[in-house]
């Protein structure tokens, strides 16, 4: 991130963005293993080639519609508050959209090996932090479009509203007073010491989300999760799988039990995990598993960034699946009756002190409080389309950091739960059993149940 301070226009004009401390939650990670990048792959039904100049057209004015595209995060001097979002006046949608073709044998793996080598390639931060491309000739008259992003730039509430301004049938804006100048050094200077005197105000609300933090975590902490080979130190390297299935299946199977659908994903992955140290030769009956939230609904492409926290859950392994999910639901219903967030207000200045101080990294790669992480995302109900093109999957990306050997992302859409399990293939080489695992664990827990509640 750069440093550069505009004294063009007088400040008191000029509009101040700033990141917010969820944000830098994100940026003290990046010094773990693999860069805070996250995206997704759009599958596209493309029955003509589509034109090079047409797409980088399209998508060069349909992303004025999200300001974040075109930002650069630039750090500002000491005493003048957070980094700052500034508009790149040297922005060209050429230096982060290609077009390449699908590598052979072609087919979801050959994008999914492709995805995962741009989710594990820093962005350069001179420039704003996406890059894109599509991938053409993916197999039988299909394409790819691959988005990657900073997770800075925004949170998975916040990754839907970004791709809801690049599809088809989102306004067509023009912001005529792009680029705006960086704001002065005085004007940064002065709105941070407004900023810290106003954080008087707000500490008894910063103490109860402590509080509420100290109670969202106080489980797991007080009682270390079993050693597993699921905590092993990570390397550079990603390589992703994915499951798909029936979101009504898995609706139907939730209120069967009185569970979300959430809680079906989770108690699969556990079950699925739990299956998989046993072949290992390892056997836990409990999986701690990271669930992180927005503590929003819902947003838009003019208000990104991160509104989130996460909450550990003790989930079980082993034992009929009924019963499983049934315990899992009244956690989970615990779990949530409390503050939204709070866990951010214990771990976000945590893990800045840590990476301040250099221990960011020595930390993670040693942390043994969670075994993985689970991110669900509710995505839209109806199918999209993308210049003319229908979507037919929406596949979301995440990568495991520190010492987390496999995560999974959740993402539904258009009728379908996608499910992409993320790992470091040197340290989790069976994800294709692990794969197949998850998939067998739901298909058990969406069959009806029998009327003692057990499922057959």
């Amino acid at each position: 991130m750069s440093q550069e301070l505009s004294t063009h226009r007088p400040a008191e004009r000029v509009s101040t963005e700033r990141v917010s401390t969820d944000d830098l939650m994100s940026l003290a990670a990046e010094r773990g293993s693999t860069p805070m990048q996250v995206g997704a792959v759009l599958l596209l039904d493309t029955s003509e080639r589509l034109d090079p100049e047409f797409v980088l057209h399209a998508l060069a004015r349909r992303i004025t519609a999200v300001p974040r595209l075109r930002q650069r995060l630039v750090k500002v001097p000491w005493g003048c508050g957070r980094p700052v979002w500034v508009d790149d006046r040297d922005f060209d949608v050429g230096n982060h959209l290609a077009m390449v073709p699908c590598p052979s044998p072609g087919g979801e793996s050959a994008v999914l090996a492709v995805a995962a080598d741009m989710l594990v390639t820093r962005l350069p931060r001179d420039r704003p932090l996406w890059t894109a491309r599509l991938m053409t000739d993916t197999g039988q008259g299909d394409s790819a479009l691959i988005i990657v992003f900073h997770h800075v730039l925004a949170d998975g509430i916040g990754g839907l509203a970004v791709l809801a301004g690049l599809v088809d049938g989102a306004a067509d804006t023009h912001d005529s007073a792009f680029p705006r100048p960086m704001p002065s050094r005085r004007h940064l200077a002065g709105e941070a010491a407004i900023d810290r005197l106003r954080g008087a105000g707000r500490i008894p609300a910063a103490l109860r989300r402590l509080r509420g933090g100290a109670s969202q975590l106080g489980p797991v902490l007080r009682g270390r999760p079993a050693r597993s080979s699921l905590n092993r130190p990570t390397g550079p390297r990603r390589r992703f799988a994915g499951v798909q299935v029936d979101l009504d299946e898995v609706r139907a199977a939730a209120h069967r039990h009185g569970a979300t659908v959430n809680d079906v994903v989770l108690s699969a992955v556990a079950a699925a995990l739990h299956r998989l140290l046993a072949l290992r030769g390892e056997h836990i009956d409990d999986v701690v598993i990271s669930v992180p939230f927005s503590t929003r609904r819902h947003t838009t492409a003019h208000d990104l960034g991160n509104r989130s926290g996460v909450i550990p859950l003790r989930v079980a392994g082993a034992g009929g699946p009924a019963e499983r999910l049934i315990s899992l639901a009244a956690t989970t219903r615990a779990a949530r009756s409390g503050r939204p967030g709070a866990s951010t207000a214990l771990l976000s200045p945590l893990f800045r002190l840590l990476a301040a101080v250099g221990l960011y990294r020595w930390f993670v790669d040693r942390q043994r409080l969670i075994h993985t992480f689970v991110s669900n995302l509710r995505g839209p109900d109806a199918r999209l389309s993308f210049l003319g093109c229908p979507i037919t999957t929406v596949v979301p990306l995440s990568a495991p950091t520190g010492n987390v050997t496999v995560a999974f992302a959740v993402l539904s859409y258009a009728g379908s739960l996608r499910i992409t399990l993320a790992a470091d293939p040197d340290t989790c080489p069976d994800l294709s059993e692990l794969r197949e695992m998850v998939d067998e664990e739901l298909r058990v827990l969406t069959q009806p149940s029998d009327h003692h509640g057990r499922t057959p």
